[in-house]
């Protein structure tokens, strides 16, 4: 699967949380070696009232399970929001070597807007960034749902 199409995947699940639960319209797919879907996630703090509830971590902890492992470092994460602090620690913290993402997340982002934790070269883990994928319809999604809320 192609980052495009595994973006896709996000965007419909971004939507799909939102729809159903009121979170903000983030969406996460996680990806295996050969390119297949292990996992999916979407935002649920407001579904279960949880802070811990980012697309990412549901994700990630999706993916796991899965796996049968806690190391995902064969896997590619990718998401529709650049990752803040708490992510981006998740995604060293499994080792995912690979993220990808679509809209920059200019208040709270942690790979590359306003911090660049996941490139630190102090950091352990090293992972490989891909930005802007589909960043426009990302982007749009979240206009889209803050527009509504005010």
């Amino acid at each position: 699967m192609n980052h495009e199409r595994a973006m896709r995947v996000a965007l419909e699940r971004a939507k799909f949380g939102s729809t159903s639960s009121g979170d903000v319209p983030v969406g996460a797919v996680i990806l295996n070696k050969d390119g297949e879907i292990v996992a999916l996630g979407n935002n649920q703090r407001e579904l279960l009232k949880d802070p811990l509830g980012h697309a990412e971590i549901v994700a990630i902890k999706a993916a796991s399970r899965s796996i049968g492992a806690w190391r995902l470092d064969e896997c590619t994460l990718v998401v529709t929001l650049e990752p803040c602090v708490m992510c981006a620690g998740a995604i060293m913290a499994a080792r995912i070597p690979r993220l990808v993402f679509g809209a920059w997340d200019e208040k709270a982002g942690a790979c590359g807007s306003v911090w660049d934790l996941i490139r630190d070269p102090r950091a352990l883990h090293k992972v490989e960034v891909i930005s802007g994928v589909l960043e426009q319809e990302c982007a749009e999604l979240l206009t889209q749902f803050f527009a509504q809320k005010r």
